[in-house]
């Protein structure tokens, strides 16, 4: 069932999704993508936001090796790339998160999620278009960066500059996925001891001891933030640091293997409703918010299908394909290549524009199910 399932999101994405946004969602005269798409095209008058165009630079660097032979993918990472590091370069070798169509800068500030993008991105661009020194020598700067302004002397890294608190595991996760993409493109040991360091923080805080689970807000000594934002518990990132974690470890056993055991298990025993991976439980597991986002569907999906490739057992393909068979739902718009981002507590989709944003979740999905088919 899952290979069927696999099929259909990935005749989607070539036939319907790299087409649409590589043509309505990117601006020839500018090289910038769309923030997001409506039926009639692209939103009108928004600003760029730094992980949106880094996430569309990614999608679109993963696209030839996922077959997408139409268009030109290489041209669009390039205008991308040019895009990016003219216009959200600080002079600090950080990344200012917002500017405007036309460049000018309407927020200075850099974050560290925002930071964890740009690597990824610079990355995943050397897949496409080869080994590019300028672009290695910029995520050696921005490493560099990183740890002369945002690194915290107990552990870990401020949430940005200057918004350091409060502490989040979520820009952690993404930078993690981002040192994982370079230790494939780059031998600098550097890469993986950053990768190792965000390990340990999330098996010593980030993750409960008692409950397994994994929260959102910390305060400055990496304890829960107090009140409810400190109890929040999300089954997306439960599932998505679940598939990090498979990635990274090397073998069926060790705390990291069991903690990402745990998180799936979370995620799918608590997490899902009908089907559908809901937005944010709270730490006693209880439904704090049910409506549901796409995203959570494709980390579902890659984490469930991760773990299946890992020990080979039939629940963890069922759940895959049921997790495919979820993310489809949002998929099926009438204009093919778009999708709705949020599913209501009654089962409706939101009529809303289409976030360039969730593309790079979609991607990641597709291509993580492509991968472990083509090995298993």
């Amino acid at each position: 069932m899952l290979e069927r399932e696999h099929a259909l999101l990935l005749r989607w994405l070539l036939t319907d999704a790299y087409p649409l946004w590589s043509t309505w969602g990117f601006d020839e005269a500018n090289g910038a993508f769309a923030e997001s798409l409506t039926a009639a095209g692209p939103s009108a008058g928004q600003p760029h936001r730094a992980r949106v165009l880094t996430r569309q630079i990614y999608s679109y660097a993963r696209a030839a090796d996922l077959g997408w032979s139409r268009g030109d993918a290489s041209r669009l990472v390039t205008a991308g790339l040019e895009y990016f590091l003219a216009h959200y370069r600080r002079s600090d070798g950080l990344f200012r998160t917002l500017v405007a169509d036309d460049g000018t800068t309407l927020d200075d500030r850099a974050f560290l999620y925002d930071q964890a993008f740009v690597l990824l991105a610079l990355a995943e661009s050397q897949t496409l278009l080869g080994r590019q020194p300028e672009l290695l020598q910029t995520a050696q700067f921005l490493r560099v960066a990183l740890y002369e302004r945002m690194k915290r002397a107990s552990a870990g890294f401020s949430s940005g500059v200057p918004d350091a608190l409060p502490l989040q595991s979520n820009p952690h996760m993404h930078l993690f996925e981002s040192a994982l993409s370079w230790t494939r493109v780059d031998a600098d040991p550097a890469w993986q001891a950053l990768a190792d360091e965000i390990v340990a923080l999330a098996l010593s805080r980030f993750i409960d001891p008692v409950t397994g689970a994994l929260r959102e807000h910390f305060d400055a000594n990496w304890s829960p933030l107090a009140g409810t934002l400190g109890r929040i518990v999300e089954p997306g990132h439960q599932f998505e640091w679940a598939w990090l974690l498979l990635c990274w470890g090397k073998a069926t056993e060790g705390d990291a293997y069991r903690a990402a055991q745990r998180l799936l298990q979370i995620g799918e025993a608590h997490g899902v409703r009908d089907g559908i991976a809901i937005n944010a439980l709270l730490d006693d597991f209880s439904v704090h918010d049910g409506e549901a986002r796409l995203w959570p569907q494709t980390e579902r999906l890659k984490a469930a299908v991760r773990m299946a490739a890992t020990t080979r057992e039939p629940r963890f393909w069922s759940m895959a394909a049921q997790a495919a068979t979820g993310l489809r739902r949002y998929l099926d718009t009438e204009v093919r290549g778009l999708w709705y981002d949020r599913l209501t507590v009654d089962g409706q989709f939101l009529q809303q524009p289409a976030p360039a944003s969730s593309f790079y979740h979609i991607v990641c999905a597709i291509d993580e199910v492509t991968a472990i088919l083509k090995a298993v």
